[in-house]
């Protein structure tokens, strides 16, 4: 299918151009991006009736390689293919100058044809590739500027918490794998029973991971040392969705305790990562914190078994959020910081790009009729419904409160204080970034067909749903805009501003455990190899080595009986050709050249006695002829 290879390669093959040719990097990039928009477009047009495309490497035929473009999958690689182009459109403007631009969109576009290979897999070997991917490509983008203090530390915390989340997919992946004696994705969500629930707990924990999710909420926060066009990008349809996604993909595999769990891990994310972004002292992690709030909910959704609800907010979350970010770098960008101290009075400076970022925060925090009212109410809605609405109901009502008054929060910091002028224009940047605010405004009419497309329509909720999210998102704005956090949180202020670390955050979560695991590898291996291998193979390796020395010693002495016929007959075959071979033929030359000499005495030289001779010699002949007839 043409459109499938155009969403694939046309990423990939710009990035590969850009590389090559180290010249117009932007130019390519854009080029790139938009024809794999083109194609994300006619896959999605084409969803409906949906295709299974199945490939098989000629080196590996019983491993086929799938993609799968159906409604969902189709869904997403739009979602992801538009937020990328958008993204690139500023990215264009915001790198102009920098000296690396070559690496940093050759680097974006295998980053965007990693996630959209991650979306439109259908089978597990296809997607851990790409797993594998968009994990490697996220570390080269957040660890860009790497020259800078902190840069690679950041690149380093954010891989290793992902990393260390993502032995759970393995696990899971090859258990369904086992169960199901396939790798095809949508046979193995057939699984039922305790090795679904196994796999769903083990992806969970992935998703946990990717998403930052509790217990590794805080890592996010920490990951926004790369260019601003990253974090927009990361946070909205690449590396932190790819949890989510991977949990609204199995989705009908899960069963209760797995959906319990996800919900209650969501929830609770939701309201913790919402305490941290109220409680954060710099723009973007706030946006960070934020980001992983709105997952949150999102796991909510799954929680209660509604994973379309999950999905729209998804898409709403993606246009917002990639506003949201593209509109701090441009604040960044005049100001050179990203501390909220530093940005007051920002948005003055920049009425135009203040009234984008407005309108995504106003969205974000679920007013009517932008994108996520809609798909808040749908998470409400869901979580009502839901045997365990006695918790994902509150924890959903506090996280979409919480969004509010940290939105409000950095709307108030941006428009107080003194306007500077700004540095410079920024046309391609506020193009990206208002492209962006338009579908965050206008993404939610879509989703009633979208609904339908999937199959999975949402009923109308009761009127008290909308009316509690958008009581809940009004109180969260003004209270936000009217207390500060120090005295809304209380003595939560402390915890939520160090990231709620359970149990020493990143050495209790990643460093202990791997550094346990590698000491009982440790072990491992010195018992192998102490004694299985020496105790037991190197015996066997001894005794097959002495075996082998005998026959060699009986094989070389064999040969050395060999050398000595081959060296007597030699000597014989000497002796035979001296005396004898070589005796006949000098005295065969001996006595040709002794009857030579005797004939040499009749070839005397002078011509008139040759004559004479040759004369008598015709006379004898005739004689002889004559008298023939006398004796025959």
């Amino acid at each position: 299918m043409i459109w499938l290879a155009l969403v694939l390669l046309a990423p990939l093959g710009a990035a590969l151009a850009v590389f090559a040719l180290r010249r117009a990097p932007a130019a390519i990039a854009l080029a790139g991006a938009g024809l794999g928009l083109i194609g994300a477009l006619g896959l999605f047009a084409g969803a409906p009736g949906g295709a299974a495309v199945t490939a098989a490497l000629p080196f590996l035929p019983d491993l086929p390689i799938r993609l799968l473009a159906g409604p969902l999958t189709a869904t997403l690689a739009l979602v992801v293919a538009t937020v990328a182009a958008m993204v690139l459109v500023y990215a264009a403007g915001y790198m102009a100058h920098d000296p690396e631009r070559v690496r940093f969109f050759g680097t974006m576009l295998m980053f965007i044809a990693a996630m959209e290979l991650l979306v439109l897999s259908g089978d597990w070997i296809t997607l851990l590739a790409a797993w594998e991917m968009i994990g490697f490509a996220s570390y080269l983008l957040i660890g860009f500027w790497h020259t800078r203090d902190g840069v690679p530390g950041a690149a380093t915390r954010a891989f290793l918490y992902t990393r260390s989340a993502d032995l759970g997919l393995y696990i899971a992946a090859f258990l369904l794998i086992g169960v199901a004696g396939t790798s095809e994705i949508s046979a193995t969500l057939a699984t039922t029973g305790t090795p679904a629930l196994i796999a769903g707990l083990l992806l969970l924990g992935a998703a946990t991971g990717k998403s930052a999710q509790v217990p590794m909420q805080d890592w996010l926060m920490r990951a926004m040392a790369g260019p601003t066009p990253v974090s927009a990008l990361l946070h909205s349809a690449t590396l932190v969705a790819a949890g989510a996604i991977l949990l609204i993909r199995t989705a009908p595999m899960l069963p209760g305790g797995a959906l319990l769990a996800i919900g209650l891990v969501g929830g609770i994310t939701t309201v913790a990562a919402g305490l941290m972004a109220l409680a954060a002292s710099d723009l973007k992690r706030l946006l960070a914190a934020s980001t992983a709030s709105q997952y949150g909910l999102m796991l909510v959704a799954l929680g209660a078994g509604v994973p379309v609800a999950a999905l729209l907010h998804l898409i709403a979350h993606a246009a917002i959020k990639s506003a949201l970010f593209l509109g701090a770098g441009v604040f960044q960008h005049d100001r050179d910081s990203t501390d909220l101290d530093a940005l007051a009075g920002a948005g003055r400076a920049r009425p135009g790009i203040f009234a984008g970022f407005a309108l995504a925060a106003l969205a974000l925090a679920g007013l009517p009729p932008m994108a996520a009212f809609f798909s808040k109410d749908a998470i409400l809605a869901a979580a009502l419904d839901s045997p365990a609405a006695v918790w994902l109901l509150p924890l959903a009502l506090l996280g979409s409160g919480l969004t509010g008054a940290y939105m409000a929060r950095a709307l108030k910091v941006l428009w107080s204080g003194a306007a500077d002028r700004p540095t410079d224009a920024v046309p391609l940047m506020a193009t990206g970034m208002g492209g962006l605010v338009v579908l965050a405004a206008t993404l939610g009419f879509g989703f009633k067909p979208l609904e339908a497309m999937l199959g999975a329509p949402l009923p109308e909720p009761a009127w008290i749903i909308p009316a509690m999210g958008l009581a809940v998102g009004l109180g969260g704005l003004a209270l936000g805009w009217v207390l500060a956090p120090t005295r809304l949180l209380g003595p939560l202020f402390g915890p939520a501003s160090g990231g709620f670390e359970i149990a020493g955050g990143m050495q209790a979560l990643v460093a202990r455990p791997a550094l346990a695991l590698a000491a009982a590898c440790e072990r491992i291996d010195q018992f192998l190899i102490g004694t299985v291998v020496l105790g037991g193979v190197a015996g066997g390796a001894r005794a097959l080595a002495a075996m082998v020395e005998a026959v060699e010693t009986r094989l070389l002495e064999a040969v050395r009986a060999i050398g000595r016929i081959n060296l007597s007959l030699g000597r014989f075959s000497r002796r035979t050709d001296r005396d004898t071979i070589d005796g006949a033929i000098f005295g065969l030359v001996d006595r040709t050249i002794a009857l030579g000499a005797r004939a040499r005495r009749l070839q005397s030289g002078f011509i008139h006695r040759e004559m004479a001779l040759t004369f008598a010699g015709i006379a004898l002949v005739i004689g002889l002829l004559l008298a023939a007839p006398i004796y025959f």
